[in-house]
């Protein structure tokens, strides 16, 4: 099955079409996209998709999509996953996985644009293949990983190289937490839509030119691996977003660097789930911001 968040109301997206959850369930359902984080609900959302009639599917404007997950309980992100990307940045394979978190208020949808300061010069695309948490999870095995994923979707891990990389203390998580810099999305796609979960084609383009591609083949660790991996340390709770890692081909290892400014289009897909084409956008100044709230309140 394949799941969307229109205009922030549960569907299932069908050959193009959606189905209104809340509606075709006559009102037994609620209209929450998070109800797809939670395995248990599946059952009863194919029984729903098998008893639809054709006059239950409508039309969309992809423009009203939102993130799949629109509240995530954690993120974590795992760095340093494709050997290509290890290369090109010059560092050493680790022994176990690195990991680190993002802050869920960074979270934004498939066709929101990506706010960079005027100031923001060295902000980065990271594609990721995003695995949906669907069941608690603590001390997982590895053949136990899959049956507990709700879905995988697209993700980006936008990033400031600048402030990542500062001196003397490198502000990792920070910098890769401001607003809108994890896009996800277009749709969150059930793992029975993959024919081998372990090899998902990954890419991205900026301004059309194709930057990256991989497979979750090529991953160091694989996602029942990372997953049993993390699960072990922390208990994963359904809605939880694990980032799985980007391949070779960011924007600061080029050359020469290719670097996210307003005017240019990212697009992220993932063949089985879909495309996210985020434009990039100045972001507003704090008058702006003001100028904006004070018309706001005198036009309320």
């Amino acid at each position: 099955m394949k799941f969307a968040n229109i205009s922030g109301r549960a569907c299932i997206i069908h050959d193009g079409r959606a189905l209104d959850i809340e509606r075709a369930s006559r009102g037994e359902i609620a209209p929450d996209p998070m109800m797809y984080t939670r395995l248990a609900q599946h059952p009863r959302l194919e029984s729903l998709l098998a008893a639809a009639s054709p006059g239950d599917f409508r039309e969309f404007d992809v423009a009203h999509l939102g993130p799949p997950v629109p509240r995530p309980g954690n993120i974590i992100a795992v760095a340093l996953n494709y050997h290509d990307h290890i290369e090109e940045t010059g560092r050493q394979q680790s022994e176990e996985p690195v990991v680190f978190s993002k802050l869920t208020s960074s979270v934004c949808g498939p066709y929101d644009p990506i706010e960079v300061a005027a100031d923001w010069t060295r902000v980065d695309y990271e594609a990721e293949v995003v695995v949906v948490i669907g069941a608690r999870l603590g001390d997982a095995k590895t053949d136990a990983v899959w049956s507990a994923v709700a879905g995988v979707t697209v993700g980006q891990d936008i990033s400031d190289r600048a402030e990542q990389n500062r001196e003397p203390l490198r502000q990792f998580s920070f910098a890769k937490s401001y607003k809108t810099f994890t896009p996800i999305g277009p749709y969150l796609s059930t793992v029975d839509d993959f024919g081998d979960p372990d090899r998902i084609e990954l890419f991205s383009r900026v301004d059309g030119m194709e930057v990256q591609r991989a497979t979750t083949a090529q991953l160091i660790r694989s996602v029942p691996e990372l997953v049993s991996w993390i699960s072990r340390r922390v208990v994963l709770v359904p809605g939880d977003l694990i980032l799985t890692g980007t391949p070779g081909g960011v924007g600061s290892r080029r050359t020469p660097p290719l670097f996210l400014s307003p005017g240019m289009v990212l697009e992220t897909g993932i063949p089985l789930v879909g495309i996210m084409r985020n434009l990039v956008r100045e972001r507003p100044s704090a008058t702006d911001r003001s100028a904006s709230v004070q018309e706001e309140e005198l036009s309320a």
